[in-house]
């Protein structure tokens, strides 16, 4: 059991960590070869195929009805609502604003865990939740004067959306990751998210640039930064998700998430895809001080 435990905790660190690259990878594509829906289309594909591909080796798993409607439903929410939200985030602020924002997701979930769930909130974590929307705050503030983005206040606005959704995510799919195999999940969670973007995909991936344009300069780079996303930050990310959750409450799978901004804020300020200001440091404290006082007692 103990075993059994590291290895949910290694998984969900290779997974926040996956998903912190891939902010900074999302932000170039968006910004050169591809539309928020178009990018989205790429993922709910690419890892469709990839998961039936695999379930087709593996022993075949009856799953209840009941069931497969929370997967299909935590599917349009985990991903194609809470991953378009994050497309459409990047299109507005820049990594770093939006990876600080994604650090509240272990308040959200604390708090929808307490309504839906009936857990206890301390008074420990009622003050984190307190410090978090501090933080927070100070980032809208902040981007309305000094940040970065297009429309840093509607980007952090679509990344909160973006983090409630997942929240739910977890919450609402923690029963059935106990009782099937991650590929099983993930196999109807992409079939269902392929089917709700194939109105916008019949329309936006012929005119992507990484379809229309192959002979652009950098299309290469392009291609190898989409193969990273359906790959790495949507195959073996979601994969190792439900993996996780096999073991971890849906709170602790959830705190990970504080690894993402400090991955994707290096690599974002490396590349030159955002710039160091003072309230980025100082929100970041705030927001990671608030998500530590919310989990230390799980």
């Amino acid at each position: 059991m103990q075993q059994e435990k590291y290895n949910a905790h290694l998984a969900i660190l290779l997974a926040n960590t996956i998903f912190g690259l891939g902010v900074p990878v999302t932000s170039y594509l968006l910004s050169d070869w591809t539309s928020p829906m178009g990018y989205m289309a790429f993922r709910c594909f690419g890892a469709a195929a990839i998961f039936w591909a695999i379930s087709l080796f593996l022993p075949k798993e009856h799953v209840e009805r009941r069931d497969l409607i929370t997967i299909l439903i935590g599917g349009l929410l985990g991903f194609v609502i809470s991953q378009s939200l994050t497309a459409w985030a990047l299109e507005y602020t820049t990594p770093v604003y939006f990876s600080l924002i994604a650090t509240l997701t272990p308040v959200a979930t604390m708090l929808l865990a307490a309504l839906f769930l009936g857990e206890t909130i301390t008074r420990g974590k009622s003050l984190g939740v307190v410090i978090a929307i501090l933080g927070a705050a100070l980032l809208v503030f902040a981007g309305w004067t000094s940040g970065t983005g297009k429309n840093d206040p509607l980007g952090i606005t679509l990344g909160i959306l973006s983090l409630l959704t997942w929240a739910i995510y977890l919450i609402i799919t923690r029963h059935v990751s106990q009782k099937y195999t991650a590929v099983t999940q993930m196999k109807w969670v992409f079939l269902i998210s392929s089917i709700a973007v194939l109105p916008w995909a019949y329309n936006e991936l012929p005119v992507s640039r990484l379809v229309a344009e192959p002979h652009a300069s950098g299309w290469m780079g392009g291609v190898c930064a989409m193969v990273f996303i359906v790959v790495f930050a949507t195959v073996l990310g979601y994969f190792l998700i439900p993996y996780a959750m096999k073991t971890l409450r849906a709170t602790t799978v959830s705190v990970y998430t504080n690894l993402q901004p400090v991955v994707a804020s290096l690599v974002a300020m490396f590349i030159g895809q955002d710039v160091f200001t003072w309230d980025k440091p100082v929100a970041g404290v705030l927001v990671l001080l608030g998500a530590w006082l919310v989990t230390r007692e799980q």
